[in-house]
């Protein structure tokens, strides 16, 4: 009688066990229908002043995809949370790939990033290169909602592939379809267009 009251002991405190063992490993991790986000280790916590902590991690990765099998993948060298902001990632090294079922491939780089977790816009700036088919986008200012589909980029924009390359203020594309609009704040000034050949 004693042996089957201790055997239930083990096994609740086993299940015990594991349902601490499962929550905490998923304590940091937010979950929607849509996005599974995932990160590394956390590297250390560093105090930026006596109110604001912060969390630092390594080898960053989030990924999230839309109902038609869209894929949207980040990654980074270092990822930073601040805990007035939870939603919010700070990236440095930042590398991001847009996975289209029906379209050509997108990819991202820049020096930094801003990703929020909640609706996976992203902010890349410093040193943005943007590449799909034969085309290469440089900036320094990139917003990215791939909830909307739309790209804008800003800031010093050089569009470039195998026949011209194109000085603008910004460009704003469609990420499904690739269509692109190229603006100049001023009314004065126009896009310059360089051939190649």
């Amino acid at each position: 009688m004693w042996k089957k009251k201790l055997f239930k002991k083990i096994i609740l405190i086993i299940l015990l066990v594991l349902v601490v063992s499962v929550y905490l490993k998923n304590f940091l991790k937010k979950e929607s229908n849509v996005s599974n986000i995932t990160s590394s280790k956390i590297s250390d916590i560093e105090i930026k002043d006596s109110s604001i902590s912060s969390n630092t991690f390594s080898d960053v990765e989030y990924f999230s995809q839309d109902a038609k099998g869209n894929k949207f993948v980040i990654r980074a060298k270092k990822g930073e949370v601040n805990n007035e902001q939870v939603n919010v990632i700070f990236l440095t090294d930042v590398n991001a790939s847009i996975e289209l079922i029906n379209s050509n491939n997108i990819k991202i780089k820049s020096d930094y990033g801003k990703y929020n977790i909640d609706n996976y816009d992203t902010i890349f700036s410093k040193n943005v290169t943007v590449n799909y088919l034969d085309n290469t986008i440089e900036s320094e200012h990139i917003d990215l909602s791939i909830v909307k589909n739309i790209m804008t980029i800003n800031d010093n924009v050089i569009y470039s592939n195998n026949d011209i390359k194109l000085y603008a203020d910004s460009i704003k594309m469609n990420i499904l379809t690739k269509d692109i609009n190229i603006f100049m704040n001023g009314t004065n000034k126009k896009v310059k267009i360089k051939s190649n050949n």
